[in-house]
């Protein structure tokens, strides 16, 4: 899974560079594919949290412990991805499970630009990290046309809305308030 370090977001936050990922917590500076490493245009939205989200920060992963270690995907995905499924009352159309792994996202970018957009499929394959499917894809060079490939992206928008209510993340994630569990001993 990648890590996205600060260095590889854009000034302006709106192009994230893949070029790195993590393997068993430890970030390795390759990726399983040469196609895999790539650029990612992000609509203006998602570029303004992006922005406000890092802040002041230079340097360091985007999404990280206190420490500065990268997250464990199982502990986001079962302490944020899956609750939130399961609050939404989601439950996946093929499988009837609700949980997911964090691959969905992809799978749903994939769907909506393919089917709800008219975005080039190179611009797709290029942002997905996939080869291209024919030799014509290897003469497309869409994905060196960084101002053709931003339009694109914003033209295309996310396929959902943002929450008008910004929820505050921390170095750890969100915050969830808890109630404390009472013990109470029984004598027989």
């Amino acid at each position: 899974m990648p890590r996205i370090d600060i260095k590889y977001i854009s000034p302006d936050c709106s192009t994230i560079k893949i070029h790195q990922k993590v393997w068993r917590g430890k970030i390795q500076k390759f990726l399983k594919t040469e196609d895999g490493k790539r650029e990612i245009d992000l609509h203006s939205s998602v570029a303004a949290l992006l922005r406000e989200f890092i802040g002041d920060r230079k340097s360091g992963l985007l999404f990280c412990t206190r420490t500065g270690k990268p997250l464990s995907q199982s502990n986001v995905l079962r302490r944020w991805l899956h609750p939130t499924l399961k609050q939404l009352k989601w439950e996946h159309l093929e499988s009837g499970r609700t949980t997911t792994g964090a691959h969905a996202f992809r799978r749903f970018r994939d769907a909506y630009l393919k089917n709800y957009t008219s975005t080039p499929p190179g611009i797709i394959n290029f942002w997905l990290g996939w080869a291209g499917e024919s030799m014509s894809d290897l003469y497309d060079k869409i994905r060196h046309d960084v101002e053709f490939r931003k339009e694109v992206a914003e033209k295309a928008g996310l396929g959902f809305e943002l929450p008008s209510e910004k929820p505050v993340v921390g170095p750890n994630g969100l915050k969830i308030e808890t109630q404390p569990v009472l013990e109470l001993a029984v004598t027989v």
